[in-house]
């Protein structure tokens, strides 16, 4: 399959691959006259034909040494200078890495009012395991928690997920997974500054102390509070886009010598509008075949309300007690939906259409609770002990009333009903991890246990005239599972060469139960999950990690539920009891060039996945969307990644990667025969950060993403792209900030989607509101400056909510 690919991908690729071969770098040591390093001198690289122009910039490390990175080969002028001492200048030439005997500072006066270092500049590095993208103190930890992972190399947002390489990702705060919805995580990433993140791990072969559940990882790990004191704030936001949004929050923190006590609140207005334009052919390929073509709008009212409050007791230097509580009520949240839909025939001939209204309320409540005791021995490593318990519970009304006209407008039919539907769901779990060496190597294992108690309901009302389409439309549900998990892990280094086994195994046994269907789903298994890295450092410029691990994908409890959610009684989602767990296989080989330039090469066998697949009836004139397990599904690609400071105040960062995606399933409307759904695809993105303001103060980022081509189930993507550009104040000693976003300025992440093969052929183009204009102001008070311990609390099922 051929693609044209956009001019702005090939350019950059092309001058970022070219500098690979056209960089140096400069080191070297700063100490003073008595020899003593000198840490935190701002070092610059200037033009040498033009001393003004900064071509790169630094601060020296705590030993004094400093490194510049990505240098072209050229004549420089470097400058050193630090308060209370003279400043140093000279001329360097470039044409290979250089190494700088050490400089030697002289006491004096100063002037630093030309050029200030204020942040440096983020970095990426390759483990044994893992990706670590560090922005402590860089020109990223400014705003929130959530724009710094949409900027973490190879991640993008697809249909309000965040996936790696087609996957969806499971978000962890310091190894503890944040189990919450969606847009659960959303709001809380957002109201999570930035300001407290030392670095994001990607983890795309996640190791055996982590759940075999999932597919990539993205750990954040915080910074860890310092000084006793309190702190807190107020912000909030405005959003404009085809109509207002608003968020309020309140944050407070207290640390005391043992006790360390923090507790959130946010508040969120919101009304959303959401708008499809879609098309089914029904019998495409037959004479007497239709058109239906549909026009829907969705508007959403909510009021949701989230608490956070987090307890943590040091009873002394190796023993800790932490509580944690997350608290979510979102009550009468309305769906208002109105859908026109024309039909015609193949010929185009309109003869009649049709209008549905469906309103829809929801209460939802999210309680989840989380204690967690450790203890750290005095030689190294710890155990620790911990317990969740999460309940959510969900009522949901649905009306929903059409009526159908003929082709002179005159009504020919009515047809409503009503739904009532239910869902209660326990998850407890208790797990026990222990961490130490053997001799030379670091050891882990543990053991955890997860249950997991569902039940569901749905009453239908007045829809005598659909029982002839679906019979037994009122029904319970109920769903057990148990889930019993030991694993142990190893890893050493060793000269050039470091190496890392796992393994984890998992006995599940569950029950789903459907009442008026009389299904019975039991199921009893236990799989083994293995993993293995094994990493070789040639030299300090090349290293080659090569990973391994296999992997489960449980259904989540909304696909197992049989009910069915009407946009009108033609077109509806199913859920599927029946749905199985799927295993999946991973390898990755991984090239890293001067410690900053990553090539990736990965194969993923996913094996029976659950997916989404639509299926429309030809006969019948209905469309469902049903959970169903795929046949087969692979995933392979080459990805390179790269982020540089251009100069002193401008940072940027690459991801690109180039992919082949491929689903086969059974189409169940044309005599269950096989479909293979692939696509040969790119994705590149782009961001790039502003020092706007010689303190510091005033920072910009100018993102981009562009996708050639996206799979899902049985849809196909259209390109899409993403252009965002953020700035952000900060005002009054960094008491307050000040900030600015527009999303998506052309409005081109919005993409049509389409299934077409066999006798199917449907299409829609969801138009959310991803284009907005976002202004937001956040007021610190008390000793600001102190490091809260802010963190999501852990379940290892909610994310299957």
């Amino acid at each position: 399959m051929t693609k044209n690919y956009p001019p702005i991908l090939i350019t950059l690729l092309i001058l970022f691959t070219n500098s690979l071969f056209a960089q140096h770098t400069i080191k070297g040591k700063l100490v003073t006259e008595t020899n003593n390093p000198v840490a935190f001198a701002n070092v610059i690289l200037l033009d040498a034909q033009d001393s003004t122009s900064v071509y790169k910039g630094t601060i020296s490390e705590d030993n004094g040494e400093f490194l510049l990175e990505e240098i072209a080969s050229n004549d420089y002028l470097l400058k050193v200078s630090f308060v209370g001492y003279e400043e140093y200048l000279q001329q360097i030439s470039v044409n290979s890495d250089k190494k700088i005997r050490k400089i030697t500072l002289k006491e004096g006066a100063s002037n630093l009012d030309e050029v200030t270092i204020n942040a440096r500049k983020p970095k990426i590095t390759r483990s044994i395991d893992r990706i670590t993208f560090d922005v402590e103190n860089s020109t990223l930890s400014r705003g929130n928690s959530w724009d710094i992972l949409r900027q973490t190399p190879g991640v993008i947002m697809s249909q309000g997920q965040l996936q790696v390489r087609n996957s969806n990702v499971t978000v962890y705060i310091n190894d503890r997974k944040v189990q919450l919805t969606e847009s659960e995580l959303q709001t809380l990433l957002q109201s999570y500054s930035a300001e407290n993140i030392k670095s994001i791990e990607v983890i795309t072969n996640p190791p055996a102390r982590y759940e075999a559940e999932g597919g990539a990882i993205l750990n954040i790990n915080t910074t860890s509070a310092i000084s006793p004191g309190y702190k807190g704030s107020v912000e909030g936001n405005y959003t404009q886009g085809i109509v207002p949004k608003y968020q309020l929050g309140t944050s407070h923190y207290w640390k005391g010598d043992k006790l360390n006590v923090f507790a959130n609140y946010t508040f969120s207005p919101r009304k959303e509008i959401k708008r499809d334009d879609s098309y089914i052919n029904f019998s495409p390929n037959e004479t007497f075949g239709q058109r239906w073509e549909s026009d829907f709008e969705r508007v959403t009212r909510s009021q949701a309300h989230n608490a956070n409050v987090i307890l943590d007791y040091d009873f002394d230097e190796n023993n800790k007690l932490s509580f944690s509580s997350n608290l979510l009520f979102s009550p009468d949240k309305t769906f208002d939906n109105s859908v026109r839909t024309d039909i015609s025939t193949q010929g185009n001939t309109p003869f009649s259409n049709f209008i549905t209204d469906s309103d829809v309320t929801t209460d939802d409540n999210n309680v989840a609770l989380d204690l967690n005791y450790t203890h750290s021995f005095e030689n190294g490593g710890n155990i620790s002990a911990g317990a969740h318990y999460t309940k959510f519970d969900q009522e949901r009304d649905q009306m929903v009333e059409t009526d159908y006209f003929s082709g002179n407008g005159e009504i020919v039919d009515n047809i409503a009903f009503n739904t009532e539907a239910i869902q209660d769901i326990n998850i407890f779990t208790a797990q026990i991890d222990l961490s130490t060496s053997l001799g030379k190597m670091a050891f882990e294992s543990g053991l955890k246990l997860s249950s997991i108690d569902s039940e569901s309901g749905i009453d239908f009302f007045d829809a005598e005239s659909l029982q002839d389409l679906y019979d037994n439309l009122s029904d319970e549900f109920h769903y057990d599972e148990n889930v019993y998990a030991a694993y142990a892990s190893a890893s050493r280094d060793w000269e050039k060469w470091s190496a890392k086994l796992g393994l984890r195994g998992e006995y599940t046994d569950l029950l789903g139960e459907s009442i008026s269907t009389d299904q019975l789903n039991s199921q009893e298994y236990f799989e083994l999950f293995p993993t293995a890295y094994l990493q070789y450092r040639a030299s300090d410029n090349h290293s080659f990690t090569l990973d391994y691990s296999r992997r489960i994908e449980r259904p989540r409890y909304e696909s197992l539920n049989p009910f069915r959610y009407f946009l009108n009684e033609n077109d509806f989602n199913a859920g599927n009891p029946n749905l199985r767990a799927a295993i999946s296989n991973n390898i990755n080989l991984n090239y890293t060039l001067l410690g900053q330039y990553f090539f990736d090469v990965y194969y993923r066998d996913n094996g029976r996945s659950p997916a989404s697949l639509a299926f429309q009836d030809n006969q019948n004139l209905t469309i469902r969307r049903l959970q169903a397990n795929l046949l087969e599904s692979k995933s392979y690609g080459l990805s390179f990644s790269n982020g540089r400071s251009i100069t002193g105040w401008w940072y940027a960062q690459l991801y690109a990667e180039f992919f082949h995606d491929e689903n086969k399933f059974l189409a169940v409307e044309s005599n269950n025969a096989e479909v293979t759904n692939e696509v040969d695809a790119a994705l590149l993105q782009l961001y790039n950060g502003f020092t706007l303001s010689k303190d510091g103060t005033f920072s910009g980022n100018l993102t981009f993403l562009y996708v050639s081509d996206y799979i899902a189930g049985s849809y196909n993507f259209d390109p899409f792209s993403t252009l965002s550009l953020g700035f952000r104040k900060t005002l009054w000693n960094n008491r307050a900030e000040l900030s600015l976003n527009i999303n998506d300025i052309f409005n081109d992440t919005n993409t049509r989607l389409t299934s077409q093969y066999l006798n199917q052929d449907n299409s829609y183009f969801a138009q959310e509101e991803m284009r907005y204009v976002q202004v937001g102001f956040k007021y610190n008070f008390g000793n600001f400056r102190l490091e809260d311990n802010q963190r999501s609390i852990e379940a290892a099922e909610r994310d299957r909510l």
